[in-house]
């Protein structure tokens, strides 16, 4: 088994958000698949199989469970693939639905991934969830941007969206991680996205990830996703719009991620980032 390492949303390996990529998995079970997560140790691993069409199947495993879709290892995985096999237009048929990604080369040489999401969706958050998931946050209701509401939002993977009206309190993270991992896995949500919107197209992310074992995600593919389709959808951009989100800066992995919002409101959300390996 060949299991690679990259970094996806960086063009430097001590930033962006680590990923395993195993570019053939034929054969392997979810039993293996779960165990290799578990061994290597990043956020998600993705097992690829190659059909005969050219298109690959995807999986992707936390070091504690399979999530239906991961942003970042899909850039991974595309980027390692056009490592090997050039760049071009990749299928990746995943539990979540099709996800088309492009890969292409930069002036500099770094090679770059855009995926487009399944069809975005938002659901509202009840009172009393609300209320659980901010106070094993330790934020408090005055902490929310009153022009954000909070609301569920989903582009492959469900992510509660919660907006920080202070960038200093999105810098300040010190949640009860079994108290919203235990919320999180009730209601089937991947990470939290906590946002702050510093202009109408720039944001600062931090993302929770207590129920695949991590205490956070330094990048999150498919929460940027689902923050796109969340604006969308409330009216609150403008489409067609391109969103600069930062996330990782707090924790020490500078991460770079970019959204691209169509005007079709029924379109998924294109997600852009670098990639590069592991040494």
């Amino acid at each position: 088994m060949d299991i690679l390492r990259y970094v996806a949303f960086s063009v430097d390996p001590a930033g962006g958000n680590p990923a395993g990529v195993v570019l053939d998995a034929s054969g392997m079970d979810e039993a293996t698949m779960g165990a290799v997560a578990a061994e290597v140790g990043y956020s998600e691993t993705a097992f690829a199989t190659p059909r005969p069409d050219g298109t690959l199947d995807v999986r992707y495993f936390s070091p504690k469970a399979e999530v239906s879709f991961c942003g970042h290892a899909t850039i991974a995985t595309a980027v390692a693939h056009a490592d090997r096999h050039g760049v071009g237009d990749l299928l990746l048929h995943t539990m979540a639905g099709p996800v088309p990604v492009t890969t292409s080369t930069r002036p500099d040489g770094s090679l770059v991934a855009t995926l487009v999401s399944v069809e975005p969706r938002t659901a509202e958050i009840t009172d009393s969830d609300l209320a659980e998931l901010l106070d094993a946050l330790r934020w408090s209701a005055t902490d929310l941007a009153p022009a954000l509401p909070p609301r569920a939002a989903y582009a492959g993977a469900w992510h509660p969206v919660i907006a920080s009206a202070d960038r200093a309190r999105l810098a300040d993270l010190d949640y009860d991680m079994p108290a919203l991992g235990a919320l999180m896995a009730r209601r089937d949500w991947a990470t939290v996205a906590l946002v702050h919107r510093e202009t109408d197209t720039v944001f600062h992310a931090r993302n929770p990830f207590p129920p695949g074992g991590v205490v956070e995600d330094p990048a999150t593919g498919a929460a940027a996703a689902a923050l796109g389709g969340y604006l969308r959808d409330l009216g609150l951009v403008d489409p067609p719009a391109v969103l600069t989100i930062h996330q990782g800066v707090d924790m020490g992995r500078p991460s770079l991620l970019t959204v691209g919002i169509p005007a079709d409101q029924t379109g998924g959300i294109e997600v852009t980032g670098t990639a590069v390996p592991i040494a």
